[in-house]
């Protein structure tokens, strides 16, 4: 599906929208309630990798094909290598066959874990053959996807001798570590995270209760991106949302404060309001913990003529696609002078925004989302639209209450 967007008829904006649950929360209580079926989960993500991970954790035997999705490629690699009497081939897409996952892979092996790979090695596809993990202690390095890391503190959980993890080297996407283990608290899973080694206890069985998933954080910054590209006196209201989220990402509010928006919290609600225009040259950010609104704020930065340098960005070379090679080479195609390292990225500063450049998305879900703000100031084409349902299926619609004018192709 190809989409032609354009602009709102005002640039001032109003409207309410209410977000589906973050796809991170998520996918962790999804893997949480198949150790501890008695959870309860309200507010669940509806986006494709949600639904994926439900059905994947439903297979006792066989192929499980998680189609795009990372996270449910971390987090059932470590469920399955620790479920005695359970055989599986966990396979995914081309470019999911081209993720590494060898860290992983060896961690769970040093527990004792029966994982074998179906086609080259330290990647995709696996054979896993569930066991019961005796070993509990275990090292992996500090500064990969932390999804490796919560993968094994949920599944430590559920084992015989709980777990002691120790990471090796400086630690990235800390609240993301941070999610998992107050996750683990709301059950009842005693543990701790001292230093660079984190303890999970076992837990044989937790309490009856309900978890409600908060909304998606990832997702509100694409609305902090047309706020921010938007006439002063805009505004939009986002629900549900708290003030003292699990989410990294929630360092939005602080960010895009750099940009003249304000977050305000009330109830179970944010506000975004543009209060004044931007004044920097250049904005700077470490998104070391938060390395999912790069692609966001490196276009919010074009869109208003700002430069920016950004980094911590390691991480976003092995995400559905390389993601900085594509912001560079779909930012060039629009104007943008920028310059991409492994982990870095740099726009220079310019006025120049290209008319009608069709965006391509690479299968990647932000690339689409990160990119569609940019018709606040421009007309565009969005090809693959449809790779939002990945993690926001509701967004055209969405954007459409904004009154875009989005019209396919």
């Amino acid at each position: 599906m190809k989409l032609q967007l354009g602009p709102p008829p005002q640039d001032l904006l109003k409207n309410n929208i209410r977000i589906t649950g973050s796809k991170s929360e998520s996918n962790r209580l999804l893997l949480l309630k198949a150790l501890y079926p008695n959870i309860s989960i309200e507010n669940i993500s509806n986006s494709d990798d949600a639904q994926v991970m439900a059905k994947g954790l439903a297979v006792e035997n066989g192929t499980v094909d998680i189609h795009h999705a990372g996270t449910a490629m971390r987090f059932l690699t470590s469920y399955f290598a620790s479920q005695s009497g359970k055989s599986v081939l966990l396979t995914g897409s081309q470019r999911m066959t081209e993720r590494p996952i060898g860290v992983l892979v060896d961690a769970l092996r040093s527990l004792g874990a029966k994982i074998e790979y179906a086609k080259n090695e330290g990647y995709p596809p696996l054979n896993i053959q569930g066991s019961s993990l005796i070993k509990n202690k275990v090292s992996i390095p500090a500064n990969i996807s932390s999804q490796y890391i919560s993968s094994l503190l949920m599944v430590g959980a559920s084992l015989p001798n709980g777990l002691e993890l120790e990471l090796v080297g400086k630690i990235t996407s800390v609240p993301y570590i941070k999610m998992t283990l107050a996750l683990l608290d709301q059950i009842g899973v005693a543990n701790s995270f001292e230093g660079n080694l984190i303890k999970v206890s076992y837990k044989a069985e937790v309490n009856d209760g309900v978890l409600v998933v908060e909304s998606d954080w990832s997702s509100a910054s694409y609305f902090y991106s047309i706020i921010a590209l938007s006439a002063i006196g805009s505004e939009i209201k986002l629900s549900a949302y708290k003030k003292d989220s699990l989410q990294g990402d929630s360092v939005l509010s602080e960010i895009y404060k750099e940009f003249g928006v304000t977050t305000t919290f009330e109830a179970n609600e944010i506000t975004l309001k543009k209060v004044l225009e931007i004044e920097q040259a250049t904005i700077s950010c470490d998104l070391s913990n938060a390395p999912d609104i790069a692609q966001t704020i490196a276009v919010t930065c074009f869109g208003l003529g700002v430069g920016c340098h950004l980094t911590g960005l390691h991480t976003l070379k092995i995400k559905e696609t390389d993601r900085l090679e594509a912001l560079h080479t779909e930012l060039s195609k629009l104007g943008c002078a920028i310059s991409v390292t492994d982990k870095s990225l740099t726009i220079n500063a310019t006025s120049e925004i290209k008319s009608g450049i069709a965006i391509d998305t690479y299968k990647d879900h932000r690339m689409a989302m990160a990119f569609a703000p940019l018709a606040m100031k421009t007309v565009l084409f969005i090809n693959e639209a449809e790779v939002v349902s990945k993690s926001y299926p509701d967004y055209w619609s969405d954007l459409k209450g904004l009154d875009f004018d989005i019209n396919e192709i």
